[in-house]
């Protein structure tokens, strides 16, 4: 994977910051281009690095995006990456990932439209299997419905739409949305088949629980911070639990919760304690966990800790 040449996966980490010896950078390969990271402007070491990898995988074009702690504020002209060697990439491209196809954009401000730290989770869904003795899906794939909050451009659905799901996708981006519609076109999906929700996700949560809508898969997936008409200010760190109690009523019994983070300073200990609180505060008990590790190519060292905290649970 992290030789960038797996036939099946063209979308990686190839260097994740002090973890591979260097600070603050962070490169991706997304596709035919290369996505360099960095809260500082590139240095001649890195940029022959960009030049390294370039050549050896045959890519068209690198870019180079400037990472910072404010996106909530930055303008899109800011937060987008500006090409800093060879070819332009088009406004739309294609990835590969695990066999299934996304698609991407480099213009679209801060990000490009699929978060690589999470693909081993889509790989589960797309498998039927989070861990051996472990289906995602109690019954047949072909038979469920998943309910995927905060949604975004609807990469998980596309692989429980490979499995054979039907999908619910809530967010607050019509946009997003939009593309998410495109992503499961490209996969031989019909769109027509799945629902697409533009809303407030927890608002809708509740909505579709007081409806008495179950799914055997429900997705939180939530943004570090967001802000919407419905719900107000929303913060993981703070709003987890509230978040996995809208959550529980609308999984049938047997059925599985996916819970993500990746809100910096939010311990996993208290995550997966705040998942708990919500899970038992609407009276739903946890029958099996699994704390799924980030991929390999995100790798976790004492100088570049994990940031990813991802739980399944099934309930009772």
């Amino acid at each position: 994977m992290r030789a960038g040449r797996d036939p099946e996966t063209n979308a990686c980490r190839l260097i994740h910051g002090k973890a591979d010896g260097w600070k603050e950078l962070y490169v991706d390969r997304l596709g035919d281009f290369l996505l360099m990271q960095s809260p500082q402007p590139l240095t001649d070491p890195q940029i022959d690095v960009a030049k390294d990898w370039k050549n050896r995988l045959n890519l068209k074009g690198v870019y180079y995006k400037r990472l910072s702690r404010t996106v909530q504020s930055s303008e899109k002209t800011d937060s987008s990456p500006r090409l800093v060697m060879g070819l332009e990439a088009p406004d739309i491209f294609e990835v590969r990932e695990n066999g299934v196809t996304y698609r991407l954009s480099l213009s679209e401000g801060y990000s490009t439209g699929l978060f690589l730290d999470m693909r081993e989770n889509r790989k589960r869904i797309l498998r039927n299997r989070v861990e051996p003795g472990l289906p995602v899906f109690q019954f047949a794939p072909t038979n469920a419905t998943v309910l995927n909050c905060f949604a975004y451009t609807c990469a998980f659905s596309v692989c429980a739409a490979r499995a054979g799901a039907t999908t619910t996708n809530l967010d607050l981006s019509r946009k997003y949305l939009d593309w998410g519609r495109d992503n499961l076109s490209q996969n031989g999906a019909d769109p027509g088949h799945h629902d697409f929700i533009y809303g407030d996700a927890l608002d809708w949560m509740k909505r579709l629980a007081k409806r008495g809508d179950t799914y055997d898969l429900v997705i939180l997936d939530p943004p570090t911070f967001s802000r919407s008409k419905k719900s107000g200010v929303f913060q993981a760190k703070r709003d987890y639990p509230a978040l996995a109690k809208a959550a529980a009523p609308l999984l049938r019994k047997g059925a599985m919760l996916l819970a993500c983070c990746n809100a910096t300073g939010y311990p996993e200990r208290k995550f997966r304690e705040d998942v708990r609180i919500g899970v038992r505060s609407a009276g739903r008990k946890i029958m099996k966990l699994f704390a799924a590790p980030q991929p390999p190519d995100f790798p976790v060292t004492a100088r570049e800790p994990a940031h990813l905290k991802v739980s399944w649970l099934r309930l009772d």
